[in-house]
């Protein structure tokens, strides 16, 4: 059994993500992993100044609840990421949390599996793309970690559309029961 944390980066209430995100919770837990579950909504995270000040000490100068997260995500086996496609790439919110995983890096980081979840309007295959590269790229500079896999719901815009979409949560209670 391992411990896995899902960060759904969406801010919008009743968003498809985040109701993608509760049906693989519940794949993970029938899986038998111990799963965390952190919204990004309500959390007030700043941005990377790039001081490297964390690079000797393994903590962040700005005081905000990126320090907390970047704390759970240090101890989890694996990390599942939630996101909404902005103009073909990854929320700004999760880019900014990914900037503000700094002190990480010269961590003694467990996670060794990292998956990407994405919604968007659109629905081709190219759409979540950019997304899932940004996520490579952050993944890349954690040499014991590897992105492990990406499941891609597209053809939803309004909120609340996903709970009457049973394609898209059976495939991601799947992709939940699936993580290692």
């Amino acid at each position: 059994m391992s411990h896995v944390l899902v960060i759904t980066t969406s801010l919008r209430i009743r968003s498809n993500s985040d109701t993608l995100a509760e049906r693989l919770v519940a794949g993970a837990r029938d899986a038998g992993h111990q799963v965390e579950l952190i919204s990004l909504k309500d959390k007030t995270i700043g941005f990377c100044r790039g001081c490297f000040a964390c690079q000797k000490t393994q903590k962040c100068v700005i005081k905000d609840d990126a320090v907390a997260i970047a704390d759970k995500v240090m101890n989890a086996d694996t990390l599942v990421f939630t996101t909404p496609i902005y103009y073909y790439g990854m929320s700004g919110q999760m880019k900014t949390l990914l900037d503000r995983m700094n002190p990480l890096y010269s961590s003694d980081y467990k996670f060794r599996n990292v998956y990407l979840l994405s919604v968007a309007t659109e629905d081709e295959a190219f759409v979540p793309e950019k997304a899932v590269i940004g996520l490579q790229g952050w993944v890349d500079c954690f040499e014991k970690a590897e992105l492990a896999g990406s499941l891609f719901c597209g053809g939803m815009n309004d909120a609340g559309e996903a709970a009457k979409r049973t394609d898209e949560q059976r495939e991601a209670y799947e992709f939940g029961k699936a993580l290692k």
